[in-house]
């Protein structure tokens, strides 16, 4: 069983089959795959798993929090598991390429800025849009 199989039997989530296979899927994802994306995955395993079934697990995994949504800019929305560690995301915007990072840093000033403006940071998201550097480019 994998870590999403485990977290939904956790939470008390009815695991039907299709489930596992998505739950699987994404869980071994190294990237940040769209619901068609997932569907077509999950039809390598089983040709029985529609989109509408995709679409719906998705939704249930987020609603009990096991997975996340994000939109890249891109007008779809992709998932991946809820980390166990906080990551931030820079996006390729040639290639659409995501790539995760951590920087304390960035973390701290994050934080200082709702204290100075009076508040306490309680989540975020940060998301930088790129385009590679050309030869020479800095």
């Amino acid at each position: 069983m994998d870590r999403l199989e485990k977290l939904c039997a956790e939470k008390g989530l009815r695991m039907t089959e299709q489930r596992r296979v998505i739950a699987r899927i994404l869980s071994i994802a190294n990237d940040h795959p769209d619901a068609e994306e997932l569907h077509r995955r999950a039809n390598e395993v089983d040709k029985s798993i529609s989109l509408a079934t995709v679409y719906r697990t998705v939704k249930l995994f987020e609603e009990y929090g096991i997975i996340e949504s994000h939109d890249f800019g891109d007008g779809r929305a992709r998932y991946e598991e809820v980390p166990d560690e906080h990551h931030d995301h820079l996006i390729d915007v040639k290639s659409g390429k995501v790539i995760e990072f951590h920087n304390a840093e960035i973390e701290r000033l994050q934080e200082e800025i709702a204290r100075n403006l009076g508040y306490k940071l309680v989540d975020h998201r940060l998301e930088l849009y790129a385009v590679p550097l050309k030869d020479g480019e800095e």
